[in-house]
């Protein structure tokens, strides 16, 4: 007993558990803490056993006073009480073991003590408690396979709703296959004259950018040519005033100047038909500019109808990677379903299995019952029988016993008259013999007396 691993609990724990949890009815009302201590009552204790086996093996307490008919019994019923307690105890010595106590003995039951009887029902008690727990979670593995069952059922209807989806979405129909086929050319057509668009703006783009730099040098030469003309007519004033002129190297400054101008103003002509022109190429890059707007507009919104299309295929490729993970994860809960009802079928052979044996062990059980029953009836028509010949016999002994009075008193009688008889018999003997005795005498004394006269 020093090596329990279960707690030892008081008498009135153990008491309203057994109440509250083992017995029924009047039991539970008439069990009490006296039961058990100071010296446990015998009948309590096995009632108590008798009560644990039936709530874990479906042993009802008249299983226990069933006499076996394996071998001949001359007189079953007088091993009713004792067959009862060797079941319960045999009964016990399988199932303390699973409670962790090996050292239960016919002592505990006969002449319990009260800290041995409190050792074995706390570990009964700590079996129970250990056997629901047991329970609980089977029954909450049992309630989340029910609802994962309903999540895969509830999945899968999902999946075939997502596929039907997406066959819709990719199949395209009959009517719509030519339609669809002209706006994929005329898509592809678009992109490729998109793309030439594209490279011819770049061009643009980039004459643009040669001719915005060729302008900015010239307006800045000609920035230049104008701070020179600016310098040049101030040097002039200056020269004019510091120089006398004469006439001959004033026609020839004059000249000089009106060549200057001449070359200055074809030079500003040029500028000005550069400028024409490069206002010409402004206004066409500016038109350019519009159109290529118009096209950027097209092409935004090709790229949102792309884009459109895009999002509708990444939202295609994410039902279909949700398709995917939906098929693993149905494909995961088809393989758990599967070792589930393994599991399950396994569960339910071995209950067919342990049913079939009850079933078996009831039959064989109501038969050995039935044959009981049978020889039992034989019993008490042998009883009967026997009882009928018993009172025969008695009937006969006492009228033997009669018979037997009657003949004594008459034997008393007979012995009274032959005493008597004998009585006088012996008397009339003695005096015969004593006449005989006295006619001997008388003969001797006359054959002497004869003899004498001879």
């Amino acid at each position: 007993m020093t090596g329990i691993t279960f707690p030892v609990h008081p008498a009135d724990v153990i008491t309203n558990f057994y109440r509250a949890e083992v017995l029924t009815g009047q039991e539970a009302k008439h069990f009490t803490k006296s039961d058990l201590t100071p010296v446990p009552k015998p009948e309590a204790v096995q009632m108590l056993y008798m009560r644990v086996l039936h709530l874990l093996y479906r042993l009802t307490p008249e299983c226990h006073f069933m006499v076996p008919l394996l071998e001949s019994i001359e007189y079953p019923e007088y091993h009713e009480g004792a067959n009862a307690i060797m079941s319960v105890y045999m009964c016990m010595q399988q199932f303390l073991p699973m409670c962790l106590v090996h050292d239960f003995s016919l002592i505990d039951l006969l002449a319990p003590k009260k800290q041995k009887t409190l050792t074995v029902l706390s570990g009964i008690m700590n079996f129970l408690g250990f056997k629901k727990e047991r329970m609980d979670v089977a029954l909450e593995i049992t309630a989340t396979f029910r609802a994962d069952m309903d999540k895969l059922q509830v999945y899968t209807k999902d999946n075939l709703e997502a596929e039907r989806k997406i066959e819709i979405l990719t199949t395209v129909p009959p009517e719509q296959q030519v339609e669809s086929d002209e706006l994929t050319a005329a898509l592809s057509e678009l992109q490729a004259a998109t793309m030439h668009e594209y490279q011819e703006v770049n061009a643009e783009n980039n004459s643009i950018a040669e001719c915005k730099t060729k302008i900015a040098e010239k307006t800045q030469k000609l920035a230049q040519v104008k701070i020179d003309v600016s310098n040049l007519k101030e040097n002039i004033t200056k020269l004019k005033s510091q120089i006398v002129e004469s006439p001959e190297e004033l026609k020839s400054q004059m000249e000089k100047m009106r060549e200057n101008v001449k070359n200055i103003k074809n030079f500003i002509e040029d500028a000005d038909e550069r400028v024409v022109e490069l206002q010409n190429m402004v206004q066409k890059v500016n038109h350019t500019e519009t159109e290529i707007q118009q096209m950027f507009n097209l092409l935004q919104d090709l790229e949102s109808s792309m884009n459109h299309s895009e999002q509708q295929q990444q939202e295609h490729q994410g039902l279909t990677a949700q398709y995917e993970e939906k098929q693993k994860q149905l494909k995961n809960m088809c393989v758990e379903e599967s070792h589930m009802k393994r599991a399950l079928d396994m569960k339910l052979d071995k209950e067919l299995k342990q049913k079939l044996r009850r079933q078996k062990k009831r039959e064989i059980k109501e038969q050995h019952v039935q044959d009981v029953l049978g020889q039992c009836n034989q019993i008490h028509q042998k009883r009967e029988e026997m009882a009928d010949k018993i009172h025969e016999i008695c009937r006969e002994t006492q009228e033997l016993k009669a018979k037997i009075q009657s003949l004594r008193d008459v034997c008393s009688k007979e012995t009274e008259k032959a005493q008597t008889l004998y009585e006088t018999l012996s008397a009339s003997v003695d005096d015969l013999r004593k006449r005989i005795q006295m006619q001997t005498v008388d003969l001797k004394q006359a054959a002497t007396k004869m003899s004498a006269n001879f």
